[in-house]
């Protein structure tokens, strides 16, 4: 395997992409180097119009583990507005991009996902979990918070209740759990979340590329405490546009087919 800390397919047939974390022997436990790379990897599917879905998944045992131990000792070093400017001029980069990256992105959670690792997870708008594996919000563990965004988007997906317990415990959660509370979409057959979630990508790079990222952006502005008449404006033009499109005019006239072959 390549020795590239980020591996990046895309298949120019379905317009799947597939990110995979590649420090196996480290948990894919994230560096510098590699949030580099990954960062870099983003910059490139956000600007390339022959991606229509991302998958992240990580290579070997496991999802992502979290910080490298090695590197979160040399915090010990730096002074209090180096380790912020690591934070928020490198780590939480990936954050706000996968924010801004309209096409839809599916998280393979093939093996654990700890801490930051599993704010990486919760970074994405879809996530499939393999049945054998375990997630945990483990900051705590270190005396620290979820430093990536953790705390914004898991009560957002189960709740400020459930977050807060597995925040303060350090709970280790199993797939059927994770599944239950809402925290993952689907469950994998053991070894199978990558399959899956690219199966999953192929579906929905199928439909209209122009509907899918409209409909991703109008989900997440709804959820920033935009007014319902704010929202609607927004929907009337993405709605008029979309039917601009020949996607919209050939679906309709397909469909027209259909229900007059019904009838006779």
């Amino acid at each position: 395997m390549s020795s590239s800390p980020i591996l990046f397919e895309i298949n120019e047939q379905t317009g799947v992409a597939v990110l995979t974390l590649n420090r196996p022997e480290r948990l894919n436990a994230f560096n510098e180097e590699m949030i580099q790379a990954w960062l870099d990897v983003l910059v490139k599917v956000e600007s390339d119009p022959l991606v229509r879905a991302l998958v992240v998944t990580g290579a070997g045992k496991a999802f992502c583990s979290g910080g490298d131990s090695d590197e979160l000792e040399s915090f010990l070093s730096m002074d209090a507005l180096e380790r912020k400017n690591y934070l928020w001029k490198l780590v939480h980069k990936i954050a706000l991009l996968l924010e801004r990256i309209d096409c839809p992105v599916i998280a393979a959670i093939n093996g654990t996902a700890r801490g930051a690792g599993l704010d990486m997870a919760l970074m994405c708008d879809l996530r499939i979990m393999d049945a054998e594996t375990v997630v945990a919000q483990s900051y705590i563990d270190m005396g620290l918070m979820p430093g990536d965004g953790g705390a914004w988007f898991m009560p957002r997906l189960v709740g400020p209740a459930v977050t807060l317990e597995m925040m303060w415990t350090g709970q280790v959660i199993d797939a059927e759990t994770a599944l239950r509370i809402g925290l993952v979409n689907r469950i994998s057959a053991s070894g199978q979340a990558r399959a899956d979630a690219v199966a999953l990508a192929e579906k929905i790079a199928s439909q209209s590329i122009e509907a899918v990222r409209l409909t991703k952006r109008s989900v997440y502005q709804s959820l920033e405490g935009v007014s319902l008449r704010a929202h609607l404006d927004a929907t009337s033009s993405h709605m008029s546009v979309l039917q601009e499109l020949p996607t919209f005019k050939q679906k309709i006239l397909a469909f027209k087919k259909r229900q007059k072959n019904r009838k006779n």
